[in-house]
């Protein structure tokens, strides 16, 4: 089934098809969709291609459409037309969708037979969509607001106001559009082609993740890392037109999906991805809205992190995911999820190094002034005119993108303030590319340079001119050998991706936006650089493609199949906050990816998983304060304690399922064998023996009076042929032997032909002394009707069976009373090291109680610095301390007050004078 007619691999330059690309094309066929969960370098491009194209063959669908980035469209439309010649493609241009052109290219869409459409995503952006679909989606959407309105309302003062003002605003603007879509359908205004007039029955959307900003509402405002709620048109129109199609066959899915990182950044994603796709099981679940859907699968936790001011602050996030099997299996059910591990594709391995800068002197003022700022908002301290109130509002992310830009480069701040400093990220990663483009002239390897952060531009400093200087003037590299992504338009991308190919070019520097994705210049690439730390794993996962896929020959054939791949941070940066978010992200994606089913909650915040990189070390180095370290390696450890635990109770219970098994199998044993001793016992009394001392053959069969072994043998074969059961009945007795009745038995098979199943009926023979006792056959029960004398001896042999059997059964009873004794040992054995768990457990409290306590020590610092009672807020937590608390902390603590056991007083007191909100 897996073989795909048509499919010209010769033109494609390829022996076959990955089987993860069969195997994923074959998925998409039979479920009417799929979400292609692939890793990038494992052939996407061709899966969706195989797949819509057998889909169309099959006539299970009649016009899909695929679309894509628009720097990948050509490379599709190619790749579609190499591997199917024959097919109808339409691949419109970017002037086909000008608003004259769009609605004779809609009519042509609509009015002709295409095997495949192609278009870029913002092309298909520009397709009107269903009024009615709209209608219905923002209606849904306008009820899950007003609920969540309603609940807000009913729970009084214990609300935020700015949550309760954005749900109404939010409801105001639903309803405006939705008036203006009930006029629309009413008046009929638009009497234009929208998609679904087009005929399009299945939508490949490559790169899905573009589109996951789709809208959804909570009431969880105060939790950290829930992703934009807000949503945007783009994802929407996309909902809109994914709900047409299920519409249409009333059946989720009807859509593929397809992306390297379909679960990017945030805990909504996994949720978004079932709401695209999965609409009908979720309502059957009763799941109508994320809050539900968390309530079922999630909970939340506070924990500790990195500050965007590096202090460790609690936050409060979707942490622990309870139910795992469940939802590993609600995501497996639709993905077909692949990594190039899993099919031993053979690609680079990524040598990271982490490049750890230590600040400047000046970058140490900043960081201070930093800090400072973001505590009392003075903008002078970072050389910022004074706030304005609504500025004020958005203090932290000013001081975010500050501290953005000190740990990338302080020139980007001011460049006439700061000048350059010899061990800044610049100079450090100019000596390293410098270096490597040296000892990789011979093979003519190539680099690419990521930055997110100072990025060309006409006026003022960039990082990326800077760098460029540095190479160029300090070390001599040509100037030919050095260009930026951005000089690169999606038509003269091919030529960038030869040159580079051929070593022309050896350095390039882009973004993850630009050179993130569709970049195929992987077969020179010898190291890959980061001089900024990208925000989500899937980013940095993209940047780490470009050079560690397959196709990479230099690295191949000359280093040992590695590239090297340097991160640089600067500590004491927003680096620490990056890292941090990283570790969340990453740790929870890969969990839900790799879970074992058996696993019923995982924490995406306690195992320090190794993705390359080990995020808690680099965390640790870049801040200098090893509290956290500490408690991420011990969470790792108590993690491997608490598996082994789980290894150990599973294996019991294994061995308590074995041990019944064990038991009943003995019991069946012993009542067979009991069988089996009665039967040898008659047999053994009642046979007789030929004067050459044969076994003699004395069988009586119904209506047979003969001893002529000839007759017998051929009477047998003849019933075997042609004999039809009684009606109501599917065996019968025919004879006699040792005391044992000879059966005939109607046997009934099924088979296939041409659709339709069909019955084969045959005969076959046993021996039984008792009605319940055992059933001896021989071959099967078939004789041997090439020899009639044989064919007479079939009951003989049949019987014969009984010492074979007798003594398989006595061993098979031995072995079971000597394993099920140790079985029974084995259930009353503890888990050995369940002190040493308890023990860890009891250090890890303690360290979190010291880091609660670190926190609660910076908040009662900050109190002091304010009148009594007053209340300090920030993005951490709100903390009202009363008169006396301020006052006793104000004083300083007296010898007494230094003892362990009245700190604990102390802190116990504060924390019940102290609400926080984490």
């Amino acid at each position: 089934h897996l073989n795909f007619p048509g499919l010209d691999k010769k033109a494609l330059g390829i022996d076959d098809l990955y089987s993860s690309q069969k195997n994923a094309a074959w998925r998409i066929i039979q479920n009417r969709g799929a979400l292609v969960d692939h890793e990038v370098g494992l052939g996407k491009t061709l899966t969706m291609i195989v797949a819509a194209q057998e889909m169309k063959r099959l006539k299970t669908i009649h016009k899909p459409m695929i679309i894509a980035l628009k720097a990948n469209v050509d490379q599709i439309a190619e790749t579609y037309r190499k591997a199917y010649p024959a097919a109808k493609i339409l691949a419109p241009g970017q002037n086909d969708f000008t608003p004259s052109e769009r609605v004779r290219l809609l009519h042509e869409i609509k009015n002709n037979n295409w095997d495949c459409i192609i278009l870029t995503h913002d092309q298909f952006g520009k397709i009107p969509q269903s009024p009615e679909i709209q209608k219905a989606i923002l209606q849904v959407e306008l009820e899950n607001i007003q609920r969540d309105l309603d609940t807000l309302r009913d729970l009084g003062g214990d609300i935020s106001k700015k949550m309760l003002k954005g749900l109404e605003i939010r409801k105001n603007n639903l309803e405006g559009k939705l008036k203006e879509l009930v006029k629309d359908v009413e008046e009929k205004k638009d009497q234009g082609i929208n998609f679904k007039d087009m005929g399009i029955d299945h939508l490949f959307v490559d790169e899905s993740h573009k589109f996951k900003n789709l809208t959804f509402t909570t009431r969880h405002n105060r939790v950290a890392g829930l992703g934009n709620m807000e949503g945007s048109q783009k994802a929407l129109n996309m909902l809109f037109a994914v709900r047409t199609l299920q519409e249409k066959f009333d059946a989720d899915l009807c859509a593929t999906f397809l992306s390297g990182t379909p679960i990017s950044n945030s805990l909504t994603e996994m949720y978004l991805i079932f709401k695209f796709l999965r609409p009908k099981e979720m309502q059957r679940q009763l799941i109508e809205n994320f809050d539900a859907w968390a309530a079922v699968f999630a909970k939340k936790t506070t924990d500790f992190e990195f500050s965007v001011t590096n202090e460790i602050v609690a936050k409060e996030r979707f942490r622990h995911f309870i139910k795992v099997p469940e939802l590993a299996m609600f995501y497996n059910e639709i993905t077909d999820y692949k990594t190039a591990k899993h099919i031993n594709l053979d690609k680079p391995d990524l040598q990271e190094t982490l490049v750890n800068i230590k600040p400047s002197e000046q970058q140490q003022e900043f960081i201070k002034n930093l800090m400072a700022f973001a505590k009392t908002g003075n903008a002078e301290l970072i050389g910022r005119a004074k706030l304005t109130p609504k500025e004020d509002l958005g203090r932290m992310l000013i001081a975010t993108n500050y501290a953005k830009k000190m740990a990338a480069d302080l020139r980007l701040i001011d460049e006439r303030r700061y000048g350059d400093h010899p061990d800044n990220k610049v100079n450090t990663a100019a000596r390293n590319i410098a270096r490597i483009f040296e000892e990789s002239t011979k093979h003519k390897g190539t680099q690419i340079v990521f930055s997110d952060i100072g990025t060309p531009k006409p006026a003022g400093f960039n990082m990326y001119d800077a760098l460029k200087e540095k190479l160029i003037r300090d070390f001599n590299i040509p100037a030919n050998q050095i260009t930026y992504i951005h000089d690169w338009t999606d038509r003269r991308k091919p030529e960038l991706f030869r040159k580079m190919n051929r070593g022309e070019i050896r350095i390039l520097l882009g973004s993850t936006e630009k050179a993130g994705t569709g970049l195929n210049v992987q077969q020179r690439v010898v190291a890959m650089h980061h001089l900024d730390i990208p925000w989500r794993p899937s980013d940095l996962g993209q940047r780490n493609g470009r050079g560690g896929r397959q196709g990479n020959k230099v690295a191949k054939e000359h280093y040992d199949n590695k590239v090297q791949n340097f991160i640089y941070a600067t500590e004491q940066s927003l680096d620490n906050y990056k890292f941090n978010l990283l570790k969340n992200k990453e740790t929870f994606i890969a969990q839900m990816k790799n879970c074992e089913l058996n696993v019923r909650t995982i924490d995406e915040g306690s195992i320090d998983e190794k993705s390359g990189m080990n995020f808690s070390e680099y965390i640790a180095i870049l801040s200098g304060d090893t509290s956290l370290l500490e408690k991420s390696k011990l969470e790792k450890k108590v993690a491997v304690m608490e598996s082994l635990k789980t290894i150990h109770f599973r294996e019991v219970s294994r061995n308590r399922y074995g041990l019944e098994n064990m038991q009943n199998e003995r019991q069946s044993t012993s009542v067979t064998l009991n069988k089996l001793l009665s039967d040898a016992e008659v047999y053994k009394n009642k046979l007789l023996f030929t004067d050459d001392g044969a076994k003699a053959n004395p069988i009586q069969l119904s209506g047979l009076k003969t001893v002529d072994a000839e007759v017998i043998g051929n009477h047998i074969i003849g019933l075997y042929r042609d004999w039809l059961p009684p009606a109501g009945q599917q065996e019968q007795k025919i004879g006699s032997l040792y005391g044992f009745g000879l059966y005939i038995k109607r046997n009934r098979e099924t088979y296939e032909v041409n659709g339709s199943y069909e019955y084969r009926f045959s005969n076959s023979f046993f021996a039984q002394r008792e009605a319940d006792g055992i059933r001896y056959t021989f071959n099967d029960g078939l004789p041997n009707i090439d020899n009639p004398k044989l064919a007479a001896r079939h009951f003989l042999n049949a019987i014969d069976r009984v010492e074979s059997l007798k003594d398989k059964y006595q061993s098979k009873l031995n072995e079971l009373d000597r394993e099920i004794p140790k079985v029974e040992k084995l259930l009353q054995k503890p888990f050995a090291q369940e002190k040493e768990l308890e023990q860890m457990k009891s250090e890890l409290a303690g360290l979190e109680r010291q880091i609660s306590i670190k926190i609660q020590e910076n908040q009662l610092k900050q109190a002091q610095e304010h009148l009594g009672g007053a209340v300090i807020e920030n993005d951490a937590a709100i903390v009202q301390i009363a008169n006396a608390t301020t006052q006793a902390a104000a004083r300083g603590p007296t010898a007494e007050e230094v003892s362990e056991k009245h700190q604990e007083k102390m802190y116990g007191q504060m924390r019940r004078n102290t609400r926080m909100k984490f």
